[in-house]
């Protein structure tokens, strides 16, 4: 990286600019959305009108604003110490950059004589054109600690952002969208769960008016962390200097969480803002690209998988699991994961957590031989475990009471019958590490399913004679325990679940290989649950399985065939006691296993698109090869609604100037209709037939009247 002299610096990348003046006491944003090629002209024009009744100089909106800069909006840093150094007032004291033709690094070093702080913020644009945003500070020198309330990644919005998106949700129902206006004011989502939790805002997007899956501009923001988080969107009436609005995120701190002495500094987790010009849908493919670019990102196919817990829950026998396992390799399964249960004292969710030994009762040969098993049948095997957690009724819990996260007045009420362990204390640290390593070695262990069950309420360690709050400590902890366990075991792939989807971000990405999104496998909740997970993460990071036909969490009863559909798109795998299954079944799902084999390629690889369709009871989801030869739409429905006829639909993505042969993979079995006869291009496509693109993706095509929970597939590709 060098140091430059120009004092107005830009990167670009993939259809996207970000421009930095850094002329300023601090820089400022004069850009960031489409690109602009040449920055010419923006310094010229980025000065706002002096107003009536206001601060006798333009108003500016920097990269660390603040009151210094007469922005009375949410500031980039907030603190004291001991009640005094409240109003930081950064000068630059460098600037850094690495400018390269697709993308490039900008840092800025200030300097904060009020606060006696040094800090950092650094832009990165990646090839995908996401901007990342680091912010660090270090306090220089200090009679008494400095305690920091906030450091917030910052950034402008033009007016025409005027919408807003962001996600709540529950138990069997996470990443559900809501939509609100932009008004005056402050849109300001909290997690303070220690974890980003069910109801995650997950990702905070503005838009232009009417925006959708594939039409509007849209700026987005996504905070890569997996502890407490704050998201926002301010609008002011006197705005954002030259722009209207401002859109941010950053860690929530508890009080007194991070206190700075002198030589100490705080890191803020990475924030990811994200432009698109093409929709959410645009939005969703540059979030992808820059995810599979990761040199940590899964590069072998993504094997089905057969998870116990759905199947036996607690009920652990070899007999039982071993006939599980022989009907899993008949159908095509790849990897076996034995959930919950199988350690000491485990015989239902009340006892044993932190008792990290195989239960010499249930497994008196341990778990050799149900291992040896399933090697035998070449595929891979998987444990579940929960390491952050304990409970009372446990060893660990009896002989530590004080490895407890929670204050040492007494502990508050459990939840799911378990306490979080502190995780960040050295010695709770090495002893969970080990154990759990241990075990992979000693089974050498393909994969773990790491679950995190529990909000942390009253997240506070026991640090000398005080509590301290520590949600900020346990992710870091985290963080380091599962590269620990990485470069230990280079081979292990980890999952994370965190009681389904309480747990998804790209902080936790970094560090494992697919995510739970959620407990329910009921396919009609799991569609709307998936959909907007692929917002962030794309289909081979979604563990999608299928359920038995009444659904543990709903108790809806499902077709077969409409669960294989859904569960076909993602990291696919069965979470069903196949024991149950007939033949019938027991063929079906074999074909399913050989079609995801065949088509994982494509799923694990494609552009994720959505129709926007007027009628919210139907989806049509596709997933298109990057060089357009081939897609898989799923064509589904959720409910009646009153519109009869779907009428022409369009598929979203494809390419109006080309001829596509489409088919309707059959393999899982027909959907059941709401009507006697599907159009007739419908029929042909039973075999196969081709359509031009201008019909497929402009003018659309009229699709089959289905009855409520079915899917179909089409398969289309581009004909030569």
């Amino acid at each position: 990286m060098s140091d430059g002299n120009a004092t107005v610096l830009a990167l670009n990348a993939a259809g996207v600019s970000f421009v930095l003046d850094t002329a300023g006491p601090t820089p400022s944003v004069l850009h960031w959305g489409a690109g602009l090629g040449m920055a010419d002209g923006l310094r010229a024009t980025a000065g706002a009108a002096l107003l009536n009744s206001s601060p006798d100089a333009p108003r500016r909106f920097g990269v660390w604003p603040g009151e210094h800069e007469n922005w009375a909006g949410t500031p980039a840093q907030a603190g004291h110490a001991a009640g005094e150094a409240s109003t930081p007032r950064p000068r630059i004291v460098g600037v850094h950059h690495d400018i390269a033709e697709h993308g490039g690094v900008i840092a800025v070093e200030m300097v904060d004589e009020i606060t006696a702080m040094r800090s950092t913020i650094t832009y990165r644009l990646d090839s995908a054109g996401v901007l990342a945003v680091d912010l660090e500070v270090r306090r220089c020198a200090a009679s008494v600690p400095y305690a920091l309330d906030g450091l917030r990644a910052l950034l402008p919005l033009p007016d025409r952002a005027t919408e807003l998106i962001d996600f709540t949700g529950a138990w069997c129902r996470e990443r559900s969208p809501q939509h609100a206006p932009l008004g005056f004011g402050s849109h300001i989502r909290r997690a303070r769960r220690g974890k980003p939790g069910h109801d995650s805002p997950f990702l905070l997007a503005g838009g232009t008016a009417g925006f959708g899956f594939a039409a509007g501009e849209v700026w987005a923001v996504h905070l890569a962390w997996s502890g407490d988080a704050e998201y926002l969107a301010e609008r002011l009436p006197e705005g954002a200097g030259a722009f209207a609005s401002v859109l941010g995120a950053g860690e929530l701190l508890r009080p007194g969480e991070v206190m700075l002495a002198e030589g100490e500094s705080y890191t803020a987790p990475t924030a990811l803002f994200v432009w698109s010009g093409a929709g959410l849908d645009g939005l969703a493919e540059r979030l992808h690209r820059r995810v599979r670019a990761r040199p940590s990102h899964p590069s072998s196919p993504r094997p089905l998988t057969l998870n116990s817990w759905e199947a036996i829950y607690f009920d652990h026998d070899l007999g039982h699991l071993s006939d599980l396992v022989e009907r899993a390799s008949r159908v095509g399964v790849e990897r076996v994961v034995l959930d919950d249960g199988w350690f000491r004292g485990r015989r239902n969710d009340s006892a044993g957590l932190g008792d990290w030994e195989v239960d010499a009762g249930v497994w008196p040969g341990g778990l050799g031989p149900l291992v040896d098993l399933v090697r035998s049948h070449g595929m891979q095997f998987g444990l579940w475990v929960e390491p952050e957690m304990t409970n009372l009724d446990s060893e660990l819990a009896r002989a530590h009471p004080d490895w407890i996260l929670g204050p040492r007045q007494g502990l508050g009420d459990s939840s799911r019958n378990q306490y979080a362990i502190d995780i960040a204390r050295p010695e709770v640290y090495e002893h969970i590490l080990e154990r759990v390593s241990s075990l992979v070695s000693a089974y050498d262990i393909d994969y773990l399913k790491w679950d995190h069950n529990r909000d942390l309420s009253e997240a506070v360690g026991r640090r000398g004679s005080a509590d301290r709050p520590a949600v900020h400590e346990q992710t870091v902890a985290l963080y380091r325990m599962l590269d620990e366990l990485k470069a230990r075991h280079p081979a292990l792939e980890i999952e994370s679940c965190s009681a389904g989807g309480a747990r998804i971000d790209l902080g936790i990405l970094d560090r494992t290989d697919r995510v739970w999104a959620s407990d329910c496998n009921d396919p009609i909740e799991r569609l709307r649950v998936e959909r907007w997970t692929r917002m962030l993460l794309p289909p081979e990071l979604i563990g999608s399985h299928v359920g038995a036909a009444r659904s543990h969490t709903t108790s809806r009863i499902t077709d077969l065939s409409f669960r294989l559909a859904v569960a076909l798109t993602a990291h696919a795998g069965i979470e069903w006691d196949l024991r149950q299954a007939d033949e019938a079944d027991l063929m079906r799902i074999a074909a399913w296993a050989g079609l995801y084999r065949e088509l994982r390629g494509l799923i694990h690889t494609g552009r994720v698109v959505n129709a926007d369709l007027a009628d919210d009871a139907t989806m049509l989801t596709g997933i298109i090869a990057q060089d357009g030869s081939r897609a898989l739409f799923t064509w589904a429905r959720l409910a009646t609604s009153v519109a009869a006829q779907p009428g022409r639909v369009r598929f979203p993505g494809l390419d109006p100037a080309v001829c596509y042969r489409v088919r309707v993979r059959r393999e899982i079995g027909d959907a059941a209709r709401h009507s006697r006869a599907d159009p007739a291009w419908v029929d042909a496509a039973a075999l196969g037939t081709e359509l031009p693109g201008t019909v497929l993706a402009t003018a659309g095509v009229p699709l089959p009247a289905l009855a409520p929970a079915q899917a179909m597939l089409f398969d289309i590709c581009r004909v030569p």
